[in-house]
């Protein structure tokens, strides 16, 4: 019995913290929207993500040597099919999880032009984890909470028209997959 009780305290306790952590998500967007951050491209200059004020962009932290790298070839097919109304695919090269991104900035692009068809934008290395995490990434931690935060390469983050994120997907979800095309769809009808 007591087992159950401890069982049932954590679930309530749980339940509570996910709700306050929901109410929180929501005042901590209105602080904030993707659209103050900047990247830093491969040649040295900035991206910044003003730029693209009032279209929907997707933000994917990348590795040429993981196992999920053929999401870089799905990454372009929503490029190719979302671009001329106005979805903005950026691809966020990382070495955070495996090392797994051994390519210099001068070269990833190349090789994933060369391997996958990428000729969507794609910034310099960057540190998407950690104390040290782009300023973009730490946000978005702090705006959606730990849950929602890169595990793992190929996490991906739909910002909406506004600059709010509007959605995240784990590694494993494909860029092609329904529930990202939804929400694509969604943010580009609405």
């Amino acid at each position: 019995m007591p087992r159950t009780g401890f069982t049932l305290g954590l679930f309530v306790g749980a339940t509570l913290a996910l709700t306050a952590s929901l109410t929180e998500v929501s005042a901590k967007q209105s602080k904030g929207k993707a659209l103050q951050f900047s990247f830093e491209m491969a040649d040295g200059s900035a991206l910044p993500l003003n730029q693209f004020s009032g279209k929907p962009i997707l933000v994917v932290n990348t590795a040429t040597k993981c196992g999920f790298s053929k999401q870089l070839a799905g990454l372009q097919e929503l490029h190719e099919t979302y671009a001329a109304r106005g979805l903005v695919v950026i691809a966020v090269p990382s070495n955070d999880f495996g090392n797994q991104e051994p390519l210099k900035d001068s070269e990833i692009a190349g090789f994933c032009e060369a391997k996958y068809g990428a000729r969507y934008l794609m910034t310099a290395k960057t540190q998407v984890k950690g104390k040290s995490a782009h300023p973009f990434y730490r946000w978005a931690a702090e705006t959606l909470g730990p849950a929602a935060r890169p595990y793992w390469n190929f996490h991906k983050y739909l910002v909406g028209s506004d600059g709010s994120i509007i959605a995240w997907f784990s590694t494993p979800t494909k860029p092609t997959s329904p529930i990202i095309i939804k929400a694509i769809d969604a943010e580009l009808d609405g």
